[in-house]
């Protein structure tokens, strides 16, 4: 029975080293699958998914004005995939996520998300609200702050180091940009005493 997965964490937690890990066990069971991600995260290149432990793949790209439902069916009229990865969920939107859930239970495909649930602010990415809401099964991958709790926030640093409080949401950027932390850690470095 097909499901729609949501595996959610906070940076640096290996969620693309997991997906990539995925996707390879079905190939070497001979079993095709599609991937894609955020199209306008190019960090690793247009089109790939990859790790900061060094592994990728080339994956297709998806943007917020796209239909997944008809994006998904359109590749599986090319040939099967036995489930559909998708890197960056945070980044669908509400519709998107929807049309996912549609593949899942008209067309009878898994598909599994990877994504942060919140942004540096503390708040929802709208993706990931959805994700919370419609999937059948959430896993969250694990990290860790520097103090060894779990790490369930991310900062944004700015130029001079210090964790920002306000900006657009969506700002592409790895380890220079954000940094891991438990709430508690969080709250000390935006200066949120209450």
């Amino acid at each position: 029975m097909a499901k729609l997965y949501f595996h959610y964490s906070t940076m640096n937690a290996g969620k693309s080293t997991a997906l990539l890990q995925a996707s390879h066990n079905y190939r070497e069971g001979g079993m095709a699958t599609y991937l894609l991600t955020a199209q306008f995260d190019t960090r690793a290149g247009e089109g790939r998914i990859a790790s900061r432990i060094g592994i990728g793949e080339p994956a297709d790209t998806f943007n917020p004005a796209e239909d997944m439902f008809a994006k998904v069916s359109l590749r599986l009229a090319q040939g099967p995939a036995a489930c559909i990865f998708i890197d960056e969920a945070q980044f669908l939107t509400r519709d998107q996520v929807w049309q996912l859930a549609r593949v899942v239970d008209d067309l009878g495909v898994p598909v599994m998300c990877y994504g942060l649930r919140v942004d540096f602010r503390g708040e929802l990415f709208p993706g990931s609200a959805a994700l919370l809401a419609l999937a059948d099964e959430m896993r969250e991958v694990r990290t860790i702050c520097a103090c060894g709790r779990k790490a369930t926030m991310v900062v944004r640093k700015g130029p001079d180091g210090r964790a920002l409080k306000d900006g657009a949401q969506v700002l592409i950027g790895g380890n220079e940009t954000y940094v891991s932390l438990c709430r508690r850690h969080w709250r000390e470095a935006v200066g949120d005493g209450t």
